[in-house]
């Protein structure tokens, strides 16, 4: 059987590698125009900014693919024909397929501003959007980004690496408060301003102006202020990369490729996942397209499966992002809506320097646990995620609560103040009961000494 995969990213080339791992025998064809080789997309920005070469964001080494027999061929699919399972390329060659993954990404929106097509437009999404920025950069003495939620600050401190000035444009009243609570938003955006980012918060972009030789020269805001530049990224948001599908005969698309559970779309030998993939019934309290990494590598080792005949359901499990905003780390897992919800308490914490806090949020009627978000610290996903799971009690968690320090050893640790901050606010007497350690958090997650599994568990 031979399996085609369109797209070398995360979600195709976990497919590619669990493909083999479970049957020696299948030929497998990983297709992209983007790249000669998988790399870490989240790296991106760090290419930019003199972090990492390219080279450094390929985690696997090139002899890999042929040892592993995963073809690879840089090709753009104009065309998909389920009828006679052939994929059409741009060079006019023709490839056949018995399976045929779409793992095609997602694109930078565009919302038909006037002159968005103008050179010195740009997002961050791909390789070449790098490429094109890397190239712009000597003529950039200042640059707009319109949009404000993860690639939006990526992009601007990136900018803001090569001391080039920089205008964040956001429409909310603070940074992502669509995703995060205004506490946390309103950390953010102060944190942006104090590193020196031009964030104008409430302000919307209405048109990109020509410099008379095809070239971004400034930006004119709904509210007809005129702000001068040579870069413009726009980054409100990405939608799946799923234009050259459209007229593909039975392959149903709404927003991205309609897919049912076992992430099969409406032609029975075609699948999707990842960015492009849109779940025809998502999962209680999850969306039905996520542009996540972490979910395009489960969606890549389930369809692994389901194309080999082993029915899997994708599962999604308890919702998990994390990233960076400038030197703040954030981390959410489990139920942290923006605007809350009702009966759902919230425990805050924040500290005095205002770049560190904590979230719990847990039911207000039975204690419950449902959700953590994390800024400026790291608590370990593991012991966060059973106690979510367990539906563990807010205070058995905040006795507890030592186990979730993701390193303490290295790192200050906030516990005392956050139990502190609960008994404040709810009149309890909570006293702190674990110790710090990988040797209680194993215990507590029924691992033996070198991380498997005990008996008992």
């Amino acid at each position: 059987m031979h399996v085609a995969i369109i797209g070398n990213g995360i979600a195709g080339i976990t497919a590619a590698r669990w493909l083999r791992k479970l049957d020696d025998d299948v030929r497998i064809t990983v297709i992209s125009a983007e790249t000669d080789y998988f790399f870490s997309r989240t790296a991106l920005m760090y290419i930019y900014m003199g972090h990492m070469r390219f080279v450094d964001t390929q985690p696997y080494e090139p002899f890999f693919w042929e040892k592993n027999r995963i073809d690879l061929k840089k090709a753009f699919v104009e065309r998909v024909d389920p009828a006679n399972n052939r994929l059409y390329f741009s060079g006019g060659e023709e490839m056949g397929y018995d399976k045929l993954i779409i793992g095609c990404g997602s694109k930078y929106n565009k919302f038909g501003w006037p002159g968005q097509e103008l050179e010195g437009v740009g997002g961050m999404v791909s390789y070449q959007d790098l490429q094109y920025l890397e190239e712009r950069t000597p003529d950039i003495r200042q640059a707009v980004v319109v949009g404000g939620g993860l690639i939006g600050i990526e992009l601007a401190e990136m900018l803001h690496s090569r001391h080039i000035p920089v205008k964040l444009l956001i429409r909310e009243q603070s940074y992502w408060s669509n995703a995060l609570p205004p506490e946390e938003s309103r950390m953010v955006s102060r944190h942006i301003k104090n590193h020196g980012i031009d964030l104008r918060e409430e302000t919307e972009l209405d048109i990109i102006e020509d410099n008379g030789s095809g070239a971004v020269g400034s930006i004119i805001t709904k509210s007809r202020e005129k702000i001068e530049c040579q870069f413009v990224g726009l980054t409100a948001g990405v939608s799946p990369n799923v234009d050259f599908l459209k007229e593909t005969e039975g392959l149903k698309i709404d927003r991205g490729i309609v897919v049912n559970e076992h992430l099969q779309t409406t032609v029975d030998n075609i699948y999707a996942i990842g960015d492009c993939a849109q779940l025809l019934e998502a999962k209680p309290g999850r969306r039905n397209i996520e542009a996540i990494w972490y979910t395009g590598r489960m969606m890549g080792e389930t369809v692994a499966y389901n194309v080999l005949g082993k029915s899997v359901s994708y599962d999604p499990g308890i919702w998990f992002n994390s990233a960076k905003f400038l030197d703040i780390e954030y981390q959410v897992y489990g139920e942290v809506p923006a605007k809350g919800r009702e009966g759902l308490a919230s425990l805050y914490w924040e500290h005095a320097d205002g770049d560190k806090a904590v979230r719990i949020n847990y039911e207000a009627n039975g204690g419950q646990v449902r959700g953590f978000n994390l800024m400026g610290i790291r608590y370990r996903h593991e012991v966060c995620e059973k106690w979510i799971k367990e539906g563990t009690d807010i205070e058995a968690v905040l006795r507890d609560l030592a186990l979730a320090n993701f390193d303490p050893e290295f790192y200050d640790c906030y516990e005392k103040e956050v139990v502190a901050e609960y008994n404040r606010q709810t009149g309890s007497q909570v006293q702190l009961k674990s110790k710090r350690g990988l040797e209680p958090v194993l215990k507590f997650l029924g691992l033996g000494k070198y991380g498997r599994k005990t008996a008992k568990a």
